[in-house]
């Protein structure tokens, strides 16, 4: 996938806010955290709950290669699809005080976003592009007494990342799958704490290929609470979210395509799982979990996820006659 960085916004417009210089004192998180071969990363602000005094700034430093938002909305603001923001985006800085929504552009490795808090109160944190990433900044009074220093929230984000990225149960071996020739399409887990929600993800296709014979079919099932994958044979789209033009539904609501050719053409869009229940809202759609594609030909088939592939995300099949 093309990263969109700081530099492409998908023609949305970017406006820079000024920050007024900060006199109270600044704070470090960081955004983010992987594995050296990128497979398992963490959706997670680290630490993602600090307290600060009104008029300190805290600043994000992006850790990995994909793409995350710093992003505050306003209390009962709907979330915006991450390509528009606000609408709109700051760079580099911005103030919050809660009455009007900021956020960031996606932002990869090295880049940074410091933030100054005027004004005193709770602040809910999240990353525009994974739902299940979020904090809370509390900003205390000027006379009351912060709970931590800055090397705590250093050790304790390093210890999240840490504990996040070591999780022992994400292998692929207890995903079951109701076909003979099937693969999971990543795997994933939710954690929760005091200051919101985090997200370990592997981004691979566990078990990436398999040997079929001409006629078979292999199905893909997305076992990720939380994070989209794609199956992409052939050009990657500009747009990953809709499938191509050639994937129809089964009976039992799977995407399914045909390839005939290494030159085809096929595209899942998101295969993802049902959005969680939220008491008071309408029940969340069964969502697109499982694709299939039926192999007409012999030859070696290379696909990719189109959101992950910079990060190792590929497979191949090989059909034989």
């Amino acid at each position: 996938m093309n990263r969109p960085g700081s530099r492409l916004i998908f023609g949305v417009f970017v406006f820079i806010l000024a920050l007024t210089p900060a006199f109270g004192a600044q704070w470090q998180a960081k955004v983010g955290a992987d594995t050296k071969n990128h497979a398992r990363q963490a959706l997670a602000f680290l630490p993602n709950e600090i307290w600060i005094h009104e008029g300190d700034s805290i600043s994000w430093i992006f850790e990995t290669d994909e793409i995350h938002t710093v992003t505050f909305l306003t209390e009962g603001q709907v979330r915006p699809p991450f390509p528009v923001g606000c609408p709109g985006f700051a760079v580099g800085s911005a103030m919050f005080d809660g009455s009007t929504c900021i956020t960031t552009p996606p932002m990869v490795t090295g880049q940074t976003f410091t933030v100054m808090f005027p004004t005193v109160g709770n602040f809910k944190l999240t990353c525009l592009v994974h739902e299940g990433m979020t904090g809370v900044v509390h900003v205390l009074a000027n006379s009351a007494k912060l709970p931590h220093e800055q090397a705590f929230y250093d050790k304790l984000g390093a210890q999240q990342a840490q504990d996040l990225l070591a999780s022992p149960d994400l292998s692929g071996a207890h995903h079951h799958n109701n076909s003979a020739n099937a693969i999971a399409v990543g795997i994933g887990k939710i954690v929760a704490n005091g200051g919101g929600h985090d997200t370990v993800s592997v981004v691979r296709f566990i078990e990436p290929e398999l040997v079929i014979h001409a006629g078979g079919t292999v199905e893909w099932t997305n076992f990720d609470p939380i994070t989209p994958r794609t199956i992409t044979f052939g050009t990657e789209p500009e747009n990953p979210i809709p499938p191509s033009g050639n994937v129809t539904v089964d009976g039992d609501g799977a995407l399914h395509a045909t390839i005939s050719s290494a030159s085809d053409n096929v595209h899942s869009g998101f295969i993802m799982s049902a959005p969680q229940e939220r008491i008071g809202l309408p029940q969340a759609p069964l969502g697109s979990t499982r694709f299939r594609i039926t192999f007409t030909a012999p030859g070696v088939y290379p696909y990719i996820c189109a959101l992950h592939d910079d990060l190792g995300m590929k497979g191949q099949i090989i059909v034989l006659p």
